[in-house]
């Protein structure tokens, strides 16, 4: 069993922080579960695009007010408490938060806590050594 709480990562290598968002990795690939789980803040009047074209993703908005915009189709998509939205196609997309936004995350393969965005907001693929034997 594994419990961990957000206090507890703060701070630590589990606690990763950009240019207005911040991501705490509360279950990673090394946890060896098969998904990683993070608590992700986004600052308010922020914008920022990603893409995860080596990972599915599934946000569940918890708190605050914005934007998803899929890039790959066009469609918008407002966000409030209560959404969620799964990135199944490996869509790029834009977040445009208008208050802070606090989502919770899965990620399927796991994120490892190592990655990060390229200039493309592409995560790569870092596997665990135990997850290639």
């Amino acid at each position: 069993m594994i419990v961990r709480t957000t206090d507890e990562i703060s701070g630590t290598d589990r606690d990763v922080a950009d240019a207005g968002w911040r991501s705490k990795r509360i279950i990673l690939a090394s946890d060896r579960v098969g998904f990683s789980f993070h608590e992700t803040t986004i600052a308010a009047n922020t914008v920022h695009e990603f893409h995860y074209a080596n990972h599915v993703e599934a946000v569940w908005l918890v708190e605050g007010e914005g934007s998803l915009d899929d890039l790959d189709n066009g469609v918008s998509y407002p966000l409030g408490p209560g959404s969620m939205y799964l990135l199944d196609g490996h869509e790029r997309h834009r977040v445009t938060a208008r208050t802070q936004l606090r989502m919770l995350c899965v990620f399927n393969p796991p994120v490892t806590g190592r990655e990060v965005h390229d200039e493309h907001g592409v995560y790569p693929l870092i596997l665990e050594s135990a997850e290639l034997a």
